[in-house]
């Protein structure tokens, strides 16, 4: 089969992505084979493809927002899934079960966790696997290229927005407008929130405004009223102070990255005084996939994404990367 693994983690502009061509694997007793139908390209891709995150599995396929066929059920597989089933395979994929973590209801803290196109290869390839106890059922009504983005972008921005604790009708800022922005901002306007955007990038500000923001200004403007709650998903630790700054008094700061450039000296009074909070962002749990899954089944999201060919998959990061496109990108085989 036809894949792309990262032979030399740096700037994208070096090409650290390598076309080949390698055997379909196979699933082990309690995985799944699975045909990739669509593959999400997200910006954890390119983090691990520059080596920003440290490498995990040398000359891995990236790739974690995967929309797929089943075609092959190890003997042990749940029953969940057949042959012939759609299913989503997303970033969590391991989670040993018994630590105190796991044990509370916190598997993404796990300390033996592994991921989807970092620790195992991932969609940016014809076909992968995935254990059973981590694939996902899809919601209908949307396309395989739609779904894809669903399944980290639009995960991890429920979860971000979960962690950023907003009131209900509340005043919600946004840093950054990409593939998992706009879709937690489509959640948050459903529960009845108003939208404020911060971005730099001018298509992503109409985008925003097309969904429903009630603002969308540079991305470090101050929001038009004060904000009783923000995301960060720019990986632009300077942002950070001025999402403080524009905080009501015990507004909380959710960072959704995994990777963050480093964060300028805050000043107390200006910053975190007033009981304002910044909290981190951790992966997911399988429970936040599925409540978004049923979320994105029960209310229709409008999913902006770019189609690309497999083919195409290091121009694909090279565009996310220099901002070519609003909303999502996803490659299909």
């Amino acid at each position: 089969m036809t894949a792309w693994q990262v032979t030399r983690p740096g700037p994208i502009s070096g090409g650290p992505l390598t076309r080949v061509r390698v055997p379909v694997p196979e699933p082990g007793p309690g995985d799944l084979l699975v045909r990739v139908l669509a593959c999400g390209v997200c910006r954890t891709d390119l983090h691990v493809a520059e080596g920003d995150l440290p490498v995990h599995r040398p000359e891995v396929v990236p790739g974690h927002e995967i929309v797929g066929e089943v075609v092959a059920r190890g003997a042990d597989a749940t029953e969940e899934f057949a042959v012939g089933d759609r299913v989503g395979i997303a970033w969590l994929r391991h989670t040993c079960g018994v630590c105190r973590f796991c044990r509370r209801g916190a598997e993404n803290l796990c300390p033996r966790s592994r991921y989807t196109g970092w620790d195992a290869d991932g969609g940016y390839a014809e076909f992968t696997t995935v254990p059973s106890d981590y694939a996902h059922p899809l919601p209908s009504g949307y396309t395989d290229a739609e779904l894809a983005p669903l399944l980290c972008a639009g995960i991890i921005g429920y979860r971000a927005l979960q962690r950023a604790a907003l009131p209900e009708g509340g005043r919600l800022g946004i840093y950054g407008f990409g593939g998992s922005a706009h879709l937690a901002a489509q959640v948050a306007l459903a529960r009845g929130a108003q939208i404020h955007v911060m971005t730099r990038d001018r298509a992503a500000q109409e985008l925003a405004v097309a969904l429903g923001a009630a603002s969308a200004q540079g991305a470090a403007d101050p929001p038009p009223v004060p904000l009783d709650a923000a995301i960060l998903f720019a990986p632009v630790g300077t942002l950070v102070p001025p999402a403080m700054a524009a905080l009501d008094r015990g507004g909380v700061l959710a960072i959704a990255g995994i990777h963050l450039s480093d964060i300028p000296a805050l000043n107390y009074q200006r910053h975190l005084f007033q009981e304002r909070e910044i909290r981190s962002v951790t992966a997911n749990t399988r429970g936040d996939a599925r409540e978004f899954l049923t979320f994105a089944g029960a209310h229709r999201l409008e999913v902006t994404v770019h189609p690309y060919g497999l083919d195409a998959a290091d121009r694909a990061l090279s565009d996310l990367a220099s901002g070519k496109f609003a909303g999502a990108a996803a490659l299909i085989p």
